[in-house]
């Protein structure tokens, strides 16, 4: 059960989003939706799905040029093709009829080995199929997507009774490896895993704020990033929800489940949604509002007793300060441990949390581990409930919980019986039952092998040295936002060492952070510009360059392994690696001018390389000097990895891995694969550049853009730095030619010049402090 092409049905927000990203696993798509009588473009609705998807914020697809890959019809004129697909999806209304009567339709016209699935979010699945063939329920499963498909890592599969083992094995592996999902089987019971303890979770949440006489804002401040929650927390993750769609929900699980599952909605949302229709960001208001004030943005914060919306400015709790920059283990029992209302709040909603996972536990899923994967991936949570339990040991849950007159779900009886206190020890894991399973992730994880100390080649505070076995080393950056530091940058010369004096076959650079690396350590650059220690500068500046460039010209593979942000060295690690294996969602640029600075680990170089080598017969090399000029002054990022390849820092041949998690498995296969017959190559020594020639196009360029009021003085100074390097210095003979190492040394120099300005210092330090660039 291959899948090369797909179908999706209803091409509203989230079946437009389904194709989208589809297309962006190169899979072609046909996208239909029903024809509207007053409209005479019968495939209305399918094309303004694609637009749609396309003017999406985030964006649904990695490369607007992936729309191509997605044809549009109607379920009148073109419910024939469905014949073509082999995987057809359907995300039509949430009503149980109309779902039943596209597949009676669906069944006449799929082909025989077609996989057919439901995106519906609560409706059972075996309901959706009575009444078909058995060999139409045998092809059948439930794969339900979060909004959006591109960026939530979580699929649900659901499988009725009459599902193949072998269609939930096909459908898994293709969510998995192909659209870069996060497999997590739920059993076909009312909302499934993730929505029926997360929505329960987000009702008791403001069950408990109500109780504790508390209001959003404080709410969001507690269950946000410093609990290991996104950003939006609870309220602002309702708000981008919609507050109806919770609303439908929480009541649609209440009519189906027990009395002991507390799904009522407090009456500050029914009044919301009832009265006000005030549903969140899609009617621009709901527990937040945004205003502007003064010619600013300003979120105003419902005030649920007078239901008029307030300024309260940003919030902060002292009793927070103390911990929020502890690691998350250390949070969680420190949040536990809180006193006052908010600490009895939070101690409520985590109880909560905890109990109703245990109860579901066998019910949603025969996995805890799925059940908090699903809690990870498809809410952006850091820890699922039973790692979380794990961090306050489970004894202590027990007794809490007990002690609060509750009864105690099978598996936590079990865990008491049995005199454990932790869900996950080693490679084990307890099932809802109370069995212990050996348990081990389909993919490599970091955390888990550094518990072998066997495997710890080299620690340091910043960077490390791992053995990932097959005879490969990975070298991984843990500091913080992944910076550049000494740590990292001294370990790339022992990481070589090590490969061949023990006999390895190369060398990974990667890691399973939050982000790939922000590139160089910025105040410690500020700190020695500021005391004038420019021969430490210049010192950092050659140990960085010989980093980079040892990627190139070591005698063994390098493959660097970016995801998310890849920015400044980050990115130029990447530039000179044999082989870049990068995650889908990487988004890679060379931003150094932000903080009026070059880049200085050969980024300049490197990629002026990749515009010349792109070059064809007889082409002149101010297209290549343009190009390379424009994204490193313009400080171009890519959205993703596709994108990357369009803006020179990916080659054709460097690999996309669309599941992040199977990142560090792909770059070392990559590694073994190119041991076989490797070469060391050497530097370049003949590298053609304009000269003094294109340093006067450029300039002239820059001097109308500082006319126009499209750059600064000091911008224009900054950009002719980098032109400076592109074309090689001030030479005036035509047809010249330069070693790479000169253009290093044209990048290191600059770098130094620069970091001697003021306007750079203060560039510098406005980023440090406010995250955003300074128009000096």
């Amino acid at each position: 059960m291959k899948i090369k092409t797909a179908a999706v049905i209803g091409a509203g927000t989230m079946g437009a989003a389904i194709a989208a990203q589809l297309a962006n696993a190169g899979i072609p798509t046909l996208l239909l939706d029903i024809p509207l009588p007053d409209k005479p473009d019968r495939n209305f609705l399918a094309k303004a799905g694609i637009e749609r998807a396309k003017a999406a914020s985030p964006a649904a697809f990695m490369d607007p040029a992936n729309a191509q890959l997605i044809r549009v019809g109607n379920l009148e004129d073109d419910l024939t093709k469905l014949a073509e697909a082999d995987w057809i999806v359907e995300a039509v209304l949430e009503k149980l009829e109309v779902k039943r009567e596209l597949w009676e339709k669906v069944e006449r016209v799929a082909k025989p080995t077609a996989i057919i699935s439901s995106n519906s979010s609560g409706i059972p699945m075996r309901l959706q199929v009575e009444g078909r063939s058995a060999d139409f329920r045998r092809r059948f499963v439930g794969t339900h997507f979060f909004n959006p498909p591109r960026y939530l890592h979580l699929l649900e599969v659901i499988p009725t009774d009459d599902t193949a083992p072998e269609v939930v094995e096909a459908i898994s592996r293709f969510g998995d490896q192909r659209l870069g999902k996060g497999i997590v089987v739920a059993n076909d019971v009312p909302g499934f895993v993730a929505n029926r303890i997360g929505v329960y979770g987000m009702i008791r949440t403001m069950q408990h704020m109500h109780a504790q006489g508390l209001t959003p804002d404080v709410v969001d401040v507690l269950t946000g990033p410093v609990l290991g929650r996104p950003k939006s927390a609870s309220f602002r993750t309702a708000d981008l929800s919609g507050l109806d769609i919770i609303y439908h929900v929480a009541n649609d699980l209440q009519r189906v489940t027990p009395e002991d599952e507390d799904f009522t909605l407090p009456d500050f949302l029914v009044r919301l949604v009832e009265e006000r229709q005030w549903l969140g960001d899609k009617t621009g208001q709901g527990f937040y509002k945004k205003v502007k004030e003064g010619g600013k943005s300003v979120i105003l914060t419902l005030n649920l007793e007078t239901f008029e919306y307030e300024n309260k400015g940003k919030l902060r709790l002292a009793a927070l300060e103390e911990i929020r920059n502890q690691p998350l283990p250390e949070r969680i029992r420190a949040l536990y441990a809180l006193p006052g209302p908010e600490g009895e709040f939070l101690r409520a909603v985590m109880r909560d949390l905890f109990w109703y996972a245990a109860k579901m536990a066998g019910h949603v899923s025969g996995s805890i581990v799925d059940i908090d994967n699903a809690l990870k991936w498809g809410f952006g949570w850091e820890m699922g409930p039973f790692e979380t339990m794990d961090v306050l040991g489970a004894d202590r849950v027990i007794q809490d919980l007990e002690a609060e007159g509750r009864a105690l779900p099978a598996i936590l009886e079990a865990m008491r019986a049995q005199g454990r206190t932790q869900f996950y020890s080693a490679a084990e894991v307890i099932t809802p039952t109370g069995v212990i399973e050996r348990y081990q992730a389909p993919y490599l994880i970091l955390r888990d092998l550094k518990k072998d100390p066997e495997k710890v080649v080299v620690s340091r505070p910043g960077a490390s040295l791992l053995d990932i076995g097959d005879g490969v080393l990975l070298l991984e950056f843990h500091s913080k936002m992944n910076s550049l530091g000494e740590d990292a940058i001294r370990l790339f010369d022992t990481a070589h060492k090590k490969v061949q004096e023990l006999g390895y076959a190369g060398l990974v650079v990667g890691n399973q952070g939050e982000n790939f690396s922000a590139g160089a350590n910025l105040p410690l650059i500020l700190m020695n510009a500021q005391n004038g220690d420019f021969d430490e500068i210049d010192l950092a500046i050659r140990q960085f360059q010989r980093a980079t460039t040892s990627l190139r010209f070591s005698p063994h593979p390098t493959v660097v392994a970016p995801f998310n942000l890849t920015l400044g060295g980050g990115c130029e690690m990447a530039l000179h690696a044999d082989f870049v294996q990068a995650s889908a969602e990487t988004y890679m640029g060379l931003v150094e001018v932000g903080v009026g600075l070059i880049p200085g680990g050969g980024g300049t170089k490197e990629l002026y390389l990749r515009m010349v080598d792109a070059l064809l017969p007889g082409e002149t090399l101010l297209p290549a000097v343009q190009k390379a000029f424009e994204t490193i002054a313009l400080a171009k990022v890519s959205t993703s990895a596709q994108h990357a390849r369009k803006l020179g820092f990916l080659r054709d041949h460097d690999g996309i891995t669309m599941n992040r998690d199977r990142l560090l498995e792909d770059a070392k296969r990559k590694v073994l694969e190119l041991a076989v017959d490797y070469v060391q190559p050497q530097m370049r020594q003949d590298i053609p550049v304009m000269g003094a020639d294109g340093i006067a196009a450029i300039k002239s360029a820059l001097y109308g853009m500082v006319e126009g009021g499209y750059a600064s003085e000091y911008d224009r100074e900054v950009s002719l730095h980098v032109a400076h390097i592109l074309c090689g210095g001030n030479i005036t003979h035509r047809n010249a030619r330069v070693s790479e190492q000169h253009l290093l040394d044209l990048e290191r120099e600059a770098f130094l010049t620069l970091c001697g300005k003021r306007k750079t210092q203060e560039r510098i330090a406005h980023m440090l402090k406010t995250g955003k660039p300074l128009r000096n």
